[in-house]
């Protein structure tokens, strides 16, 4: 199929899958909110706020409006933190057309409704097909993306055709894809990463070394995918590149927000202090709200999860958190 291309959101992941895409010769119409950053993609061929260095394609077209943006187009990319997922889908809903597909790159739970963004697409417009909604997820720094560095990600979508023709459409020789048909496992471990990555990050801010940063990587696996598998989700999802893959990057790269919010807490920061000094948002913050009430709603166990809440949001010491980790009552485990 021959796409024509808006995308939604001018961060560094939207503006790397923009240019990506547009390097092939595809005009790519990229909604930015930022009136600067804009003007800068427009004339100067850079956005140095949230992807300096990296020289913008001449097929980029940045706009303000969104209605401008989405009209007439067939593949939406919805690259917007995941608070604001809804309000910006509600704004370009009436511009969707028909045909359009909906690719979604935000990874997050909505805190209010504990809603997927599959989910709030769907209610925010009912007449989109359900096979019409897709995401993308994997282990992918957008700095790294955007050097052309090998990259794997997956798309999953429940119409396997269009994944596959979604698939040969982004395939790059340094941007491989795969598929898959479960939506909601690759969505949830998209965000829940987020969150045990805070919890990695904490832990080499605290300078507990690598085993502990193990530990926290495999039970943190091990209780995404609980989540996952309650709520429907393939286990098989969990050890791949949306589940393993991702959270591995995420909780040990140095380009990653969460871990960085993470390591700075570990220090001795407060959230606020950290949150306000970062020009990009970390998604993990919000997430482990949603996450911990999921984990509530489902009847889920999640201790990993439950202690980055508590720090988050109660004022938790991470070091009492470790405490209270590590002093837990024994159960025997299915997986260790």
């Amino acid at each position: 199929m021959k796409y024509r291309v808006a995308v939604i959101g001018g961060g560094s992941w939207g503006t790397t899958l923009a240019n990506l895409i547009a390097e092939e010769g595809n005009s790519v119409d990229l909604w930015v909110r930022e009136e600067e950053v804009c003007a800068q993609i427009n004339n100067e061929r850079m956005n140095t706020t949230f992807l300096p260095g990296v020289r913008l394609s001449d097929y980029i077209r940045a706009l303000n409006d969104l209605k401008s943006t989405v009209e007439g187009k067939n593949l939406i990319l919805m690259v917007v933190p995941s608070h604001v997922f809804r309000e910006v889908f509600e704004r370009l809903g009436s511009f969707i057309g028909q045909e359009a597909v909906i690719l979604s790159a935000t990874k997050g739970i909505e805190n209010e409704t504990l809603m997927l963004m599959s989910e709030i697409a769907h209610e925010v417009v009912p007449q989109l097909p359900e096979d019409h909604f897709a995401c993308l997820a994997g282990p992918s720094f957008a700095k790294e993306v955007s050097r052309h560095y090998p990259t794997a990600i997956t798309i999953a979508c429940k119409n396997q055709d269009r994944a596959k023709d979604l698939q040969q459409f982004l395939y790059r020789k340094y941007f491989r894809i795969y598929v898959s048909d479960d939506l909601i496992g690759v969505q949830l471990a998209a965000a829940l990463k987020n969150v045990i990555a805070i919890a990695a990050g904490a832990s080499d801010g605290l300078k507990f070394g690598h085993n502990a940063r193990a530990a926290l990587i495999t039970r943190g696996l091990a209780e995404i995918a609980r989540l996952g598998i309650a709520m429907g989700a393939n286990p098989l999802t969990f050890s791949g590149l949306a589940g393993m893959g991702d959270l591995v990057l995420t909780c040990t790269g140095e380009l990653s927000r969460n871990r960085t919010v993470g390591f700075e807490i570990g220090k001795g920061k407060n959230i606020e202090e950290i949150t306000r000094s970062m020009t990009m948002v970390a998604e993990g913050v919000r997430t482990a709200k949603s996450a911990y009430a999921l984990s509530k709603r489902h009847g889920v166990e999640m201790p990993i999860t439950e202690q980055v809440y508590q720090i988050l949001y109660e004022g938790k010491d991470p070091k009492v958190a470790v405490k209270d980790l590590m002093t837990r009552t024994l159960k025997p485990e299915v997986y260790s």
